[in-house]
């Protein structure tokens, strides 16, 4: 039901994000989906990619300040909508949303996100019958 999303923080200046995407590159780890949120100095890249806790472990030995966090990962139709009715059913169970993500794989919308209880969004899912993408499927998508 869930997924692991590397966050990684990277000072605001050239050469950085360059350097994570070659460390990866280099050990053959294919990038699913990426997303950066920046303020002045820093910004936080969050990466869904193939091999997740072996990418950790390469960022980390490389001194890169990173963390390994588990996100939801939805399956929607790809119809105009389905992103607004999932989250609605968070929202009616008064989840929050902290953070999402989404983008098209094989004809699939993914949905990429991270909520204030994930305990309570495992039943909603369980509940309404959610697709979700289970992480040794995920890769099997690209």
């Amino acid at each position: 039901m869930t997924v692991h999303q590397l966050s990684i923080f990277l000072e605001n200046r050239s050469g950085t994000l360059v350097k994570v995407l070659k460390l990866l590159k280099d050990q053959g780890i294919q990038l699913i989906a990426s997303t950066i949120a920046d303020t002045a100095e820093y910004g936080i890249c969050r990466i869904i990619c193939s091999e997740p806790v072996r990418a950790f472990d390469i960022l980390r030995d490389a001194g890169v300040a990173v963390s390994l966090c588990e996100v939801f990962a939805l399956e929607l139709d790809d119809e105009p909508g389905r992103a607004a009715d999932a989250i609605g059913i968070f929202a009616a169970e008064g989840l929050s949303i902290a953070y999402l993500y989404s983008f098209l794989l094989n004809g699939k919308g993914v949905l990429i996100f991270r909520t204030d209880n994930a305990d309570k969004a495992r039943d909603v899912i369980k509940r309404n019958t959610l697709s979700f993408i289970p992480e040794k499927d995920l890769s099997k998508l690209l």
